[in-house]
């Protein structure tokens, strides 16, 4: 397992300034997503971990040691860590062992070495037995557990996850969700997972370190940045939510701001004998509840999860047991 820590860390492309400022430390054996709409600036992180990139300012050390500053930088080749790209990257003419083989045929392991190795790899991505099987003749999410395979069959300390399930529909990501988590249990690694998607930042990681405009915004456990975002940013970005005045008279939770708002979960709120009068202007069945828009007096909306379908127009109270304070 290894520490990854950036201190100061900036990044720019000629005059584009594509990270400020980053200071993160990745404890051994956690497991961190970074989170953030596009261009926010993740994916350039994960490549300054990788080596991919050099970093402009600041420095990026892995256990104390320098990986890259602003002269030095170990190639990527040297970090002993592995990289699973949404694109796979596999080799189409190779078969599953060979491509899961491959680093370990550049790095001149024993051939005996090289097939317990792979055949270990494979077992933990649920793979044993397509050994020989054509890449091209596998499922998204098969060749997903290949790539990783690949990742894990030198041992690696250090995992790079870099939108991994982009390219998978819904019951694939589920399905592969799991079996990062169950790696990540296996192996111990340090895990860092870049995603624009909200649930699978929320499900997988231990930490959540969200970015926008290149700029840490908060950093804390999904519980923490869903329940108390430190921003509006945040507040807006992560999970489904309506930032309304402070004024309507909800309990609140958090330190007073200055521009009156809070963040009120879709679960927090409820219908009414008496309460905050409501009308409803959009509905949606899910399966589970109604998802239901409704606007209060003042034309602030709130997003609700209700047991029963309103009316578009229908009139209601509503009560809300639980906000938040959320800074601008």
């Amino acid at each position: 397992m290894t520490t990854i820590t950036l201190d100061a860390v900036g990044k720019s492309f000629g005059d584009n300034r594509a990270l400020t400022d980053i200071s993160l430390q990745f404890p051994a054996g956690s497991f961190t997503a970074l989170l953030g709409p596009s261009g926010c600036g993740k994916t350039t992180l994960l490549r300054l971990i990788a080596g991919f990139e050099q970093p402009s300012t600041g420095v990026v050390r892995f256990d104390g040691n320098v990986m890259a500053d602003g002269v030095r930088m170990v190639p990527p080749e040297e970090r002993n860590l592995g990289i699973v790209f949404q694109s796979y990257a596999l080799w189409p003419h190779m078969d599953v062992a060979a491509n899961v083989a491959y680093p370990l045929k550049g790095r001149g392991f024993k051939r005996d070495e090289i097939e317990r190795r792979t055949a270990e790899a494979l077992a933990v991505v649920s793979l044993r037995g397509y050994e020989h099987r054509s890449v091209d003749a596998l499922s998204g999410g098969q060749r997903q557990r290949v790539a990783l395979a690949r990742c894990l069959v030198t041992g690696t300390k250090i995992i790079l996850l870099d939108e991994p399930l982009a390219n998978l529909d819904v019951h694939l990501r589920a399905a592969m969700l799991d079996v990062f988590a169950d790696t990540h249990e296996r192996t111990g690694a340090t895990i860092v997972f870049v995603t624009h998607d909200q649930s699978e930042a929320l499900a997988l990681a231990d930490t959540i370190v969200v970015l926008d405009g290149g700029r840490v915004q908060q950093i804390g456990t999904p519980e923490e940045i869903y329940a108390e975002p430190a921003n509006a940013m945040v507040a807006g970005f992560v999970g489904r939510g309506s930032l309304v005045a402070a004024s309507h008279g909800f309990p609140v939770r958090g330190l007073p701001v200055p521009n009156g708002k809070v963040l009120v979960r879709p679960h927090a709120v409820h219908l009414a004998e008496n309460g905050l009068p409501a009308s409803a202007e959009r509905v949606r069945y899910t399966g589970a509840s109604y998802e239901t828009t409704l606007r209060l007096a003042n034309g602030d909306t709130l997003f609700a999860d209700l047991p029963r379908q309103l009316a578009i127009g229908e009139h209601v109270h509503l009560t809300v047991d639980d906000a938040w304070s959320v800074p601008a």
